[in-house]
């Protein structure tokens, strides 16, 4: 309560001194209100002490700022007056200190300090300087003309003012003042420094070789054409050369040196002389290209790291030029040209080999990216080959970093699935043309492997698994898409390649690059395969797909097939539209409902549009324009492709045509059994119909039952071996070319595929004449006759359509009559036309028998073509007999 009491007394007070109230109004409603917004103010206010924590912060920073700019004087004098604070320590120290950092403005740049023992100091009276105290006699330097201006530009150099103005500091504007300057004083010689050293500039002027007055006439003859030169400025300018830098014994012409000629040692024959000079051009010329190859600009990254290799070597190379130098300056030293040469010879054999094999690249190496790698890997080879261990290992260290960073698209591509587009040099490329990104075409489309022009873009020895790199690379992209990337630790290039000495004592550098590569490229290939290969089994249904297109497409399960073939064949020999899609696909889905591994909502049956198929009803080629479609999901349709799809598709077309062929001789020998009328004909007629059975079911069971049961337990043993996606589709794609070919559908078979067409066409037509015999008379028959009492009676028992619809039995009536138009016995009888039969089938027959054994004696014959025609061979040796 106390406190309340004094705070009010202190606010009524505030608002008096402040708001200049008279004390009579102390109590009016102004002053209240007043009163209550200050103690409202008072009451929420955040007033409080200064963080004293906050403000040493600043302190210490404020320090290192004045550190950082240049200003230690500060920041120490800032330390030790902290430090001389905190022992007069008071609990208002935050507060003040905090209000004079507010305060400041500047400080690194306004701020200036004296020294705490300078300012200890007491200031000392200067003494006073008289004339006497230089000299007793007080005369000296009287008489001299030290006050004079003195002139520079004939004794002194500019560098020697310029060092002496840079240690005095004169006034912008001197006072100009008189000077009295006695004449008679001279400045002796001694006070001056003497602006040249003559023995030095001499010494310099004698050490330059090149000057025709440092040479001494010679013989008579020579004086115009030799210089005498030592063996010391001769190697001088051979370390020059070396390195780089102009000479004047070595002349530079275009790449390469020349050398004058002119210089001649005391103690060596010209010959000699030249021809050691020689070797030292050589090489420098060589290695002068090694230096400007380091200038051009590298957009390969390989490249770049090559050049930085280089760069590394000529290093060392400067750097053995530069002791050798050292020691030629040294104190008793002995300078040999001979010995240099060996030296230079040991010490740039590397950059010489490297040298000649820059010169053998192409100029744009953008075409031929990978030609420096390649030759660096066969210089490597050749070295190792020659013995020469060293080097061949300090090469082999240089390819493996070109290596690393050649290998990093690789990994990138292996372990993720990306392709790097900075790097122009990598073989992989994504397919730009399929813009659409199906992902049925993933595997086949979205990737190309971009090898360039005679494989220029792979190196010679990753050609062997460069197609393991591809693969792997895209089983993480297919993964990827199928949501379950596999966890794959990324591989260092240090677990790839081990520089242990002892390892690359024992393998040759081959096997140390196929090593490394197959390290590379197995792991990240086999893990990424197996990971795919389990998903396509387990998630993916690949086994129940592969049986699904069995049943639809080669006839697994005859049940089935056998409903649909009904429906379609009694639709055609009756005459009727049986190309509706709708009826068919309904047709095919309830056939196919009971067999379970079908999905029968992938299942569409549709009809091509054949303008002339009115007039081929009468022949099996009309089932072609029949096609049978069964969807398949994305990741399966990249193993089973649009090509091998086709494939299926003949395959059911060419098993449809035989059911289609023996579908009507049985039915039409169903129709004989009516008959109990004797004929001549007979005979010919049981045996054509027994034949023609016997070869259908032959060549029908032949086709199912051992071409496509083998090939399709070797697809099965194939596909469970298969290490990746490419394996399992080339096991695909190979089971469906044996199937092609052992099916008579490739092209260069097609004439026994076309004698076998043929003669199922004869067998509808077989059954089309005893239909067209048994309606009347051989003598009275004609296309009308033999369609009227058909069209009227049995038109009406087969379809069970509406009496009252006039147009639809019209139309019955119109598709019935035509397709017995080409049955006519007028200018041929019913015997006549049987005995053509019998003779066309024994000549197709033959003629399929024949083809398929000369084609089973060919290098690449089958064994299934050789036995088909010995069955058919037996059949026509029981025939004859």
């Amino acid at each position: 309560m106390a406190l309340a009491a004094d705070l009010s007394t202190l606010i009524d007070a505030l608002i008096t001194s402040v708001a200049k109230i008279p004390p009579d109004q102390k109590g009016s409603v102004r002053v209240q209100s007043v009163k209550r917004r200050v103690q409202g103010s008072l009451r929420t206010g955040s007033h409080t002490r200064t963080d004293q924590f906050a403000v040493t912060k600043q302190l210490e920073g404020l320090q290192e700022k004045f550190q950082i700019l240049n200003r230690d004087e500060l920041a120490e004098a800032l330390h030790n007056r902290i430090a001389e604070l905190e022992n007069n320590r008071t609990s208002w120290h935050p507060e003040i200190l905090s209000l004079f950092l507010q305060l400041s403005d500047r400080p690194a740049l306004l701020s200036t300090v004296k020294r705490p023992e300078e300012v200890a100091k007491a200031p000392e009276a200067k003494e006073t300087l008289s004339w006497s105290d230089l000299n007793a006699e007080g005369t000296a330097f009287s008489d001299e003309e030290i006050w004079e201006q003195v002139d520079f530009a004939g004794d002194s150099s500019d560098d020697d003012f310029s060092s002496v103005a840079s240690d005095v500091s004169l006034p912008k504007h001197r006072p100009q003042s008189a000077t009295t300057v006695d004449e008679g004083y001279n400045i002796p010689d001694e006070v001056f420094v003497p602006a040249e050293d003559e023995d030095l500039v001499a010494s310099l002027e004698k050490a330059q070789f090149w000057r025709a007055e440092n040479h001494p006439s010679l013989l008579q003859g020579e004086a115009a054409t030799s210089r005498l030169v030592t063996e010391s400025q001769l190697a001088r300018e051979t370390i020059f050369m070396l390195q780089g830098l102009p000479t004047s014994i070595y002349v530079r012409l275009d790449d390469d040196f020349g050398v004058d000629r002119r210089y001649t040692l005391a103690h060596s024959s010209s010959e000699a002389l030249a021809s050691l000079l020689q070797r030292f051009s050589e090489i420098g010329a060589k290695v002068n290209d090694l230096r400007r190859f380091t200038k051009l600009q590298q957009t390969i990254p390989y490249m770049q790291t090559f050049c930085r290799g280089l760069e590394d070597r000529l290093l060392e190379f400067d750097r053995m030029l530069s002791q050798v130098q050292c020691k030629y300056l040294s104190a008793g030293s002995t300078v040999s040209l001979i010995q240099l040469l060996v030296d230079v010879r040991q010490n740039s054999h590397e950059l010489v080999l490297l040298a000649e094999m820059i010169t053998k690249l192409a100029d744009n190496s953008t075409d031929q990216p990978m030609c420096c790698l390649d030759s660096l890997y066969n210089l490597i080879c050749m070295l190792e080959a020659l013995g020469d261990e060293s080097t061949s290992q300090r090469l082999a260290g240089l390819f493996f970093m070109c290596f690393k960073t050649y290998s990093s698209s690789i990994r990138l591509w292996m372990e993720t699935g990306q392709v790097d587009a900075s790097d122009s040099t990598f073989f992989v490329r994504s397919n730009r043309e399929n813009e659409n990104r199906d992902l049925r075409t993933l595997w086949h489309d979205w990737f190309v492997l971009d090898t360039g022009y005679r494989q220029q873009r792979i190196p010679q020895f990753l050609e062997a698994g460069v197609q393991k790199v591809f693969t792997a690379g895209k089983s993480m992209v297919f993964l990827r898409y199928l949501n379950a990337p596999p966890d794959i630790e990324a591989m260092r290039f240090e677990d790839l390649y081990s520089q242990d000495s002892s390892l690359l004592h024992v393998l040759p550098f081959p096997a140390l690059v196929e090593s490394a590569f197959e390290k590379l490229v197995d792991v990240d290939h086999s893990l990424s395969a197996s990971f795919l290969r389990t998903e396509l089994d387990q998630q993916c249904g690949l086994w129940s797909s592969l049986d699904a297109l069995q049943h639809v497409y080669l006839a697994k399960d005859m049940s089935a097939v056998t409903i649909v073939d009904a429906k379609i064949f009694e639709l055609i020999d009756r005459g009727r539209s049986w190309d509706d899609r709708f009826l068919l696909t309904e047709i095919s889905r309830t056939a196919f409902s009971s067999v379970s591994v079908v999905d029968t909502s992938r299942l569409l049956m549709r009809p091509a549009s054949t303008p002339l198929r009115v007039y081929q009803n009468r022949t099996v080629g009309i089932l072609e324009a029949i096609s049978i479609d069964y969807g398949l999901s994305w990741p399966i349709a990249n193993i089973v492709t649009e090509g091998a799809m086709h494939t299926y598709q003949r395959i059911s077309t060419f098993l449809m045509q035989i059911r289609r062929a023996k579908h009507a001789m049985v039915k039409q020998r169903v129709r004989d059994a009516r008959i109990t009328t004797p004929d001549d004909n007979d005979k010919l007629v049981h045996a054509l119909h027994h034949n023609m059975l016997w070869v259908l079911d032959f060549i029908y069971g032949h086709l199912t039952y051992l071409v496509i049961s083998t090939a399709t337990r070797s697809l099965q043993k194939d596909l469970s071996s298969a290490q990746d996606v490419d394996a399992m589709i080339g096991a695909h794609q190979s089971y469906m070319s044996s199937l092609e070919a052992q099916c008579l559908l490739r092209k260069d078979l097609s004439p026994i595929h076309d004698a076998i067409i043929n003669f199922l066409d004869l067998c509808v037509h077989f059954a089309d004449l005893q239909a067209a015999h048994l309606l009347g008379d051989e003598g009275q028959q004609n296309p009308e006759s033999l369609n009227a009492p058909r069209t009227k009676i049995d038109i009406q028992n087969e379809f069970d359509s509406d009496d009252d619809d006039d147009d639809e039995e019209e139309d019955y009536d119109h598709m019935n009559h035509e397709h017995t138009l080409t049955i006519s016995f007028r200018d041929s009888t019913y015997s006549q036309q049987m005995k053509t039969v019998n003779s066309n089938f024994n000549y197709l027959t033959t003629l399929v028998t024949d083809g398929l054994k000369n084609l089973a004696r060919a290098d690449d014959g089958l064994q299934s073509w050789d036995i088909l025609a010995d069955k058919l061979e037996w059949r026509r040796s029981w025939h004859r007999n």
